[in-house]
């Protein structure tokens, strides 16, 4: 059984005189690094010393439902965890999709929140209908300061605003990992 742990960081801003801002990335096709070739990228500053990132659209083949295998109204559903990157892999993250800003949880843009909370996902995940609006991730990205600019600058990806639909409403590559991932057709 896959045996993750729930994020014990506590979200405050590396300098709170500043808010957190997000950025969605995508990795040119061509990019040799295998964790990143064709992913799409939540990054979010103010986070840690540099960038931190969530990759969005990689779902793995471990169903949630292995992770929480005491909560019965999981078991059938198809939902996975996302490699969220190659960062602390044995680290949950989740993305809520919420109206309001749920407990324990940093804002990375309209209408989207962060959290490693453990007793949070477990509320989300006893809902009704346990996934709507929610994405569970396994590790995260990260980079030295001043490094993913540069990678900007080297056209190794694009940069595009953050958004709720560009989070929750794309193609997804499957399954993670794979041999070769084929480029993105569309954000």
């Amino acid at each position: 059984m896959l045996a993750l742990l729930c994020s014990a960081v506590a979200f405050s801003a590396a300098d709170d005189s500043k808010h957190l801002t997000s950025i969605l990335i995508v990795a040119r096709s061509e990019l040799p690094d295998p964790f990143f070739s064709a992913s799409v990228v939540l990054v979010m500053n103010n986070l840690a010393p540099g960038p931190v990132g969530i990759i969005v659209n990689r779902p793995t083949e471990v169903p949630v439902s292995r992770l929480f295998p005491e909560i019965k109204s999981l078991q059938g559903l198809r939902d996975k965890v996302y490699f969220g990157g190659p960062v602390e892999p044995d680290v949950v993250w989740f993305l809520i999709r919420a109206a309001s800003p749920p407990e324990h949880a940093v804002k990375v843009c309209e209408g989207v929140y962060l959290s490693g909370d453990r007793n949070v996902l477990l509320k989300l995940l006893n809902r009704g209908k346990p996934m709507e609006g929610l994405k569970v991730f396994a590790g995260h990205a990260g980079w030295a300061p001043g490094q993913l600019e540069v990678e900007i600058d080297n056209g190794d990806w694009a940069s595009l605003s953050a958004n709720s639909d560009g989070i929750f409403k794309r193609r997804d590559e499957l399954p993670w990992p794979s041999p070769k991932h084929p480029p993105e057709d569309s954000i």
